[in-house]
């Protein structure tokens, strides 16, 4: 079997992308913050695919990068999870970061980036420290735009939750 060409990378990327965008969609539609990843093998096959479930599973590791790392690691019986892609629609927090390394994702695509928090390059780089003994390949930006934009609508209507409500005590 030979080699995907990169056009047939390109279009798989997006497919991927997509149902990350599905997945933090309903992640939302549950309260969660909009977030999706999906895991795939070396041959492009989904191992794993989840949004965020930070808040209804009260587990601030419930982030939707971890809940794949777990989910796909039981099903192969190992840790390691060489020759993967993780496919993300926001670029992981250091926690998610940290494991990717730990995992030995090949791969790591997402979407927008997060200049606060994101551990992949914006905010700090923990792919790249010395000392690790795996460095994933990272690549930024794919429907970038879809996923900020699921993003600020998010945040914008809890905004707007909170200003409608009273709180500490007002009336």
């Amino acid at each position: 079997m030979s080699a995907p060409t990169p056009a047939q990378l390109a279009q798989a990327d997006r497919r991927h992308m997509a149902l990350c965008l599905r997945l933090a969609r309903r992640a939302a539609r549950l309260g969660e913050t909009p977030i999706g990843a999906v895991l795939v093998d070396a041959a492009g096959r989904v191992l794993a695919a989840h949004g965020n479930r930070a808040i209804s599973h009260t587990d601030p590791t419930a982030h939707a990068e971890m809940l794949v790392l777990r989910q796909a690691a039981a099903a192969m019986g190992n840790y390691r999870l060489v020759g993967s892609t993780l496919y993300v629609s926001l670029e992981p927090c250091p926690m998610c970061a940290g494991a990717i390394v730990w995992a030995r994702v090949r791969r790591v695509v997402y979407g927008a980036a997060d200049p606060k928090a994101g551990a992949l390059g914006s905010a700090l780089d923990l792919s790249r420290q010395p000392g690790l003994n795996h460095r994933p390949i990272v690549e930024g930006g794919l429907l970038a735009e879809e996923s900020a934009a699921l993003l600020r609508e998010f945040f914008q209507s809890r905004r707007g939750k909170a200003k409608a409500s009273p709180l500490h005590g007002e009336t």
